[in-house]
């Protein structure tokens, strides 16, 4: 399995991708880089799967990553009923050009 490092160590970078699936959950979308933004479409797209299970088991899961217990109810009531007749591809990346600052890509991802 590969993943991006994303130059952090693995607990700061855990955590970030919980905080940014947890902020694209809760606002529909997000502006980051490219490269995050691949990242935590893996890990959205996990969540909505989840969801569309809607067990107990799946929702703890849920929990345990997202660590909000409105987003994983807005989640679960709200978010994933929607996808139920989708088998994948739950979200979608727009390249938005280079940051003026360091000229990285950058990229807005969203729920389709």
């Amino acid at each position: 399995m590969s993943y991006r490092k994303l130059g952090r160590e693995t607990s700061h970078r855990l955590s970030m991708l919980k905080g940014m699936s947890t902020e694209l959950l809760r606002h529909g979308s997000i502006i980051t880089t490219q490269a995050k933004a691949k990242e935590v479409q893996r890990s959205v797209e996990k969540m909505i799967t989840l969801g569309k299970r809607g067990d107990l088991h799946a929702r703890r899961q849920a929990v345990s990553y997202l660590q909000d217990k409105e987003v994983v109810s807005k989640l679960f009531d709200e978010i994933a009923p929607g996808y139920e007749e989708r088998s994948g591809g739950y979200t979608r990346i727009y390249k938005l050009g280079h940051r003026r600052g360091d000229a990285a890509p950058m990229a807005k991802i969203e729920l389709v």
